[in-house]
């Protein structure tokens, strides 16, 4: 073996830069020192113990890891932790707020039994509540009519709820009551 590569073998590997980084999570502070490669998924998992948010596809195209970040929901799968510094992460678990009564969008997937197997549920209740704030808001969506008044609240009828929840998929095929719970929602 040449000298220059001696010792080399038994080093420790290189140690992953950490950040400590602030978030509030369903309404709590988290300060931690988080690997600058960890995603939002495995903290709130892992290191929270919030296991609502699934690991469906880890690719971000199953949306059973869907989270609200400062109200908008996303795929916490793709999220780097320490870019979400100071943002605001709500999870299913944090819907409920003091947890006295459901948000109405838990409530209404309870009364139409909107799940089967339950994994993309916490998924899919988050991204309806991000639905009903992004309509509210006034953002179109594909299926939006193009005449309707720019930055004005979009009415939800049935195509509109199934293009908005169509980035979250559900294996057992409960779209039917899901869409009826968020229409049960608005109404």
């Amino acid at each position: 073996m040449d000298s220059q590569y001696e010792g080399t073998a038994h080093a420790s590997p290189p140690q992953p830069s950490r950040s400590r980084t602030t978030l509030r999570v369903n309404g709590d502070p988290h300060t931690l020192s988080v690997d600058h490669r960890r995603v939002l998924l495995d903290l709130l998992r892992e290191v929270l113990g919030l296991t609502g948010a699934k690991k469906g596809c880890d690719h971000g195209q199953c949306g059973a890891c869907t989270v609200l970040v400062d109200g908008r929901r996303v795929n916490s799968c793709l999220l780097l932790a320490v870019a979400l510094e100071g943002s605001e992460i709500t999870t299913v678990e944090g819907l409920a707020g003091d947890g006295a009564e459901l948000h109405p969008v838990q409530r209404a997937f309870l009364e139409r039994d909107a799940f089967q197997c339950g994994y993309c549920t916490p998924g899919q209740i988050c991204s309806a509540v991000g639905v009903l704030a992004e309509a509210a808001a006034g953002h179109p969506s594909h299926v939006t009519d193009p005449r309707a008044p720019s930055g004005e609240p979009v009415a939800l009828d049935r195509d509109e709820i199934r293009e908005r929840l169509s980035g979250n998929l559900c294996r057992c095929g409960a779209y039917p009551r899901i869409a009826d719970a968020v229409e049960d929602v608005i109404r």
